[in-house]
Order: C-alpha cells, then structure tokens, then sequence
C-alpha cells in the first residue's frame, strides 16, 4: 500500500535519526510517494483528502483520515503535478481516482510552511526565548547565551561579520567558521511577524526554543529549494537539542 499514513514497517536507526531530543527512540517513519524515500514525519508534507476528493496540505499533520506524504521541493513537485505522476501515486495511496490536485497545491504548502514558521517564531518572542536589536543579541552572543543566530535576507555583510564574530567569541570559537543562518525572508517579513520595527536579526536563547524554531525554518527553506538554509538549520536544531552551544562547522 502507498499511503504511509501508518509507520513503515522499518524503525529509522536512533543513531542517525533522533526523535527530537530524545535519543535511543525508534521513530516511525513515512515513505514519500513520489521518491520513494523514507524519513521521519516531522521531515515530510502530509496531503489530505478532502470529502470532496481535494488533495490539501496538512502541515501539522493533524487532519482526520487518511494521508499520503511527500518529502520533495516546490520544484519536484511541480514537475510530478506536471507529469500526471502524483496524481498517480495518490490515487494508488488513497484508493480512489476521485481525485482533484489544485494548481495552487505547491503554493499553497509553501505559504503555510512560512507562516509556519514566522508564527513559531512569534511564539517564541512571547515567551521570551527571542532577542532582536543588534545590541541585544551582540550582548547575548558574547556571553553564550544565544543558541541560534539568524540573519534577515537583506541584512547587511557589516552587520553579519559583527554578530558572527560575537558569536564566535561566545562559543569560544574564535578562529572556526561559526556563524548565524541566513534566511529567505526579508526584514519587512520577519518585522511583521515579531510585530516589532526593523528585525534584521534574531537570536534564540533556549535550546528547546531554537530546535523549534529551526525545525520550522528549516522545512520552509528546504520545500523553497534553498537547500543550504535548510542544512544549515538542521544542523543547528540538531545541536540545540544535545548542547546548549552551536555546532561548529
């Protein structure tokens, strides 16, 4: 059977694949129906189907029903809608060729991975795990209490060298590679989103709080085609969940 709605019948290696900062927990997993991949859950888009027979993203993965998951990019994807391949592969998962892909599907799954994101990130500066203020995270990045640094889209090169620098100085790191994440989203977005002026930059101080936010910064980035974000980000989730610092790459 196609759908994957159910674990796969392999338990992913604890040792390659950690479910979330609980290492040694074998995590199910779910195979993408257009490669044929398999990965955790929290990596892959769950499509739904509607009563009416419309395929619509589940990004939280909590509609009712059965689901069929896919683990590829905006533009992947849009070749197999293209091609009449995930159509196919639905109706192999779903049972049924009542089946109706809208144009905007790859759309709309990009527009809620990013408000996704934008509203974690939200989440977190009302909890207050997010700093913003270049003077305010500089401090924190020096004293080693920021565990994810990003950087808006448009921010400036000066601004980046001197946040990365304290932060290398906080990791005691001086001379390595370390530096904050670069993401696709300008400063008007992520201004809007923390409902604060001029964000450029953002740091995360809890680990916890930075794996979240990086989870879903990094879904986004990667559907986008922006695999470097992506990795980036994965590593740094990675390393918020076993660390207080950053990985150093």
């Amino acid at each position: 059977m196609e759908n994957d709605d159910h674990p796969n019948a392999v338990a992913s290696d604890p040792a390659s694949a950690p479910d979330k900062g609980r290492p040694g927990k074998h995590v199910p997993e779910r195979k993408c129906i257009i490669s044929g991949d398999h990965a955790s859950p929290a990596d892959l888009i769950r499509l739904a189907l509607a009563p009416d027979g419309m395929i619509l993203p589940d990004l939280r993965a909590k509609a009712p029903g059965r689901g069929a998951w896919i683990g590829v990019d905006r533009g992947t994807l849009e070749t197999a809608i293209a091609k009449g391949k995930l159509k196919g592969a639905l109706a192999r998962a779903f049972k049924t060729g009542d089946i109706v892909i809208p144009e905007d599907l790859p759309e709309r799954i990009e527009q809620g991975l990013l408000r996704n994101a934008l509203d974690r990130l939200g989440l977190e500066l009302r909890s207050g795990t997010v700093l913003t203020g270049s003077d305010r995270i500089a401090e924190g990045l020096r004293r080693g209490q920021v565990t994810l640094l990003l950087h808006a889209a448009d921010a400036s090169e000066d601004g980046n060298r001197k946040l990365d620098q304290a932060l290398r100085v906080g990791l005691d790191a001086e001379g390595s590679d370390a530096r904050g994440v670069v993401i696709p989203a300008d400063r008007t977005i992520l201004s809007i989103a923390l409902g604060r002026d001029n964000v450029v930059h953002i740091g995360v101080t809890v680990p916890a709080a930075a794996a979240r936010v990086a989870d879903a910064l990094g879904r986004w980035c990667g559907f986008i085609g922006r695999s470097d974000s992506a990795s980036a980000l994965r590593n740094r989730s990675a390393g918020s969940i076993g660390a207080t610092e950053f990985e150093v790459k």
